[in-house]
């Protein structure tokens, strides 16, 4: 990824000394402001990434989760269960994934009103070299330790358990 000139001064450190002269939370917003442009940073480079392959990253995380269903196939209500998406965004990822022949749909067979996704062998194949180049990048994360990637989720998992993503208690 292209690397612009960096700026002089944390400009996220400069605007939470501007925030504390008018309001409070202060370090929320920091920590937000932080956190949304890291966000950015990592998505423009996975993007890039990705991009060669002709994947943005949520058609990629649908390969990888058909790659790792039994089968290579799950129903569309189900991906979009476990991406988090709605189930319009699975369809269009679906249908673009299905334009490209990484993905085929067919009506499930035990539920007429479902339909079922399953990854191609050219999918499989392309997940596998997306992945390698992902790997190489250390998926965007370069610069961080494994401490720090370990305390970097383990500090999102309660802001991500409060949002209802999962119940770790509801087996």
């Amino acid at each position: 990824m292209a690397r612009k000139k960096p700026l002089p001064f944390d400009p996220i450190d400069e605007a939470s000394r501007q925030w504390g002269r008018r309001w409070g939370a202060v370090e929320q917003m920091r920590a937000v402001t932080s956190l949304m442009r890291a966000q950015q940073i990592v998505i423009g480079e996975l993007d890039e990434i990705l991009r060669k392959h002709g994947l943005t990253f949520a058609r990629f995380e649908a390969l990888v989760l058909l790659t790792f269903s039994r089968r290579g196939s799950l129903p569309l209500g189900k991906m979009g269960e476990r991406l988090q998406v709605h189930p319009t965004s699975v369809t269009s990822i679906v249908r673009r994934l299905e334009s490209a022949g990484l993905v085929t749909r067919t009506p499930h067979p035990d539920d007429g009103r479902a339909i079922l996704c399953e990854i191609s062998a050219e999918g499989r194949e392309l997940v596998e070299r997306a992945t390698a180049d992902l790997v190489d990048a250390d998926f965007a994360l370069r610069g961080l330790t494994d401490d720090q990637l370990q305390m970097l989720w383990s500090v999102l998992l309660p802001l991500r358990q409060t949002a209802g993503d999962f119940d770790p208690d509801d087996d």
